[in-house]
């Protein structure tokens, strides 16, 4: 079995980390630099940063953040929010970042997926999808969770990893922020359609919601956010526990 990764998640608005509950009702969360440097040191995996009120003043800042993170931490980072072209890829890429992640912009022109892997190589380009559960449907919602479409998260996932995306990074907006345990139900059927890395995203509580999401839901990494940011869960006591449980991590 492969290592599990897991990632502290960064969303930033307006310079400052900021964290929510089902997309809503942000607080404060600190300096993502300084939070950035903090996670690295603490035996993280990787980082994704993502701006989630990218407009295109935002984007430049974005921009420079991506600069002075990559001097502060050793360790891979993804960088997503208003991405919609190769130019916005290649300005991050050389800034320092070393994946992207896009969402909203591949949803709405889904060559562009093709576009950023014919150009920078399917390892650093993560497709985004934010679904929500509505009567038994899983359907992707686009702008921050805003916007909801028809599409259905598991045709989609199947569309994104045909046209070259290195991995799919899942948000369950259902679960969101309420730190009740990962969409593990929909996040082993993904496991089971495709044949990328699913990295799970919202709901994480405690230790024990980490190790179902490897085990239940088959899921390749588990990100997280206010659970690190508000020191309730030590990353390298999660991955001692995780090891404890037979889940291989890299300590």
């Amino acid at each position: 079995m492969l290592t599990k990764r897991i990632i502290p998640c960064l969303d930033i608005k307006d310079g400052r980390t900021v964290k929510g509950v089902n997309f809503v009702n942000l607080r404060d969360a600190g300096d993502p630099v300084e939070l950035g440097r903090f996670y690295a040191e603490q035996g993280a995996d990787e980082l994704v940063f993502l701006d989630i009120s990218a407009t295109e003043e935002k984007r430049r800042t974005l921009a420079e953040l991506v600069y002075h993170v990559a001097e502060k931490v050793d360790i891979p980072f993804t960088v997503g929010g208003g991405i919609s072209s190769v130019e916005d890829v290649g300005m991050l890429l050389k800034n320092g970042a070393d994946k992207v992640s896009i969402n909203s912009s591949a949803v709405k022109n889904p060559d562009l997926i093709n576009d950023l892997v014919a150009k920078f190589g399917s390892q650093c380009i993560v497709v985004a999808i934010d679904a929500k559960e509505v009567d038994g449907q899983w359907k992707v919602h686009l702008i921050g969770g805003k916007v909801p479409t028809d599409i259905d998260l598991f045709e989609w996932a199947k569309e994104v990893e045909k046209r070259g995306a290195g991995e799919i990074l899942f948000t369950s907006m259902n679960h969101d922020g309420t730190k009740n345990g990962f969409a593990n139900v929909a996040l082993a059927k993904l496991s089971g359609l495709v044949n990328i890395p699913i990295i799970a995203s919202g709901g994480a509580g405690n230790v024990q919601h980490f190790a179902d999401t490897f085990i239940e839901g088959k899921a390749d990494a588990a990100l997280a956010a206010s659970v690190f940011h508000f020191k309730e869960i030590a990353i390298n006591d999660l991955k001692n526990e995780l090891k404890k449980k037979g889940i291989p991590v890299r300590l």
